[in-house]
Order: structure tokens, then C-alpha cells, then sequence
């Protein structure tokens, strides 16, 4: 009933690689980072939202497509 030690241990594996990933950007390229914020502030919300969309849908994709591996 209860999730495993193992299971909880991959989940968390899980958000740290995500977090190591979205890290990335703002080590690596901060000017960039904070250029592209501007670019943000200028986008209107339904093309951010439409960004979103597809971005959420792409990890979806990736994570069926390994699961059926």
C-alpha cells in the first residue's frame, strides 16, 4: 500500500537529476539566462502557456517511450 524505499529513492534520484538539469542554464550561461528572461516578460500569456503545453507534453512522451522499452 505504501510506496517503497526504493520507489521513494528513484523519485527523489528523479528530482535531483531534474534539478542538476534546470541548474545548468543559470551556472553555465547566466547573461543568457537572464536575457531570455527579458524575452519572457514580452511573450503574452498564451503563447507561454502554449509553451508549457508542449514541453509537458514532450517529458510525457519521453517517459512512455523509455517505459516501453
Amino acid at each position: 500500500m505504501f510506496p517503497t524505499i526504493e520507489k521513494m529513492a528513484f523519485v527523489l534520484s528523479i528530482l535531483g537529476a531534474l534539478l542538476v538539469l534546470e541548474g545548468i542554464p543559470y551556472f553555465g550561461f547566466p547573461k543568457a539566462v537572464k536575457e531570455w528572461a527579458l524575452v519572457l516578460q514580452d511573450m503574452s500569456e498564451r503563447t507561454l502557456r502554449i509553451m508549457g503545453l508542449v514541453i509537458m507534453a514532450a517529458g510525457i512522451i519521453i517517459i512512455l517511450a523509455v517505459r516501453s522499452l
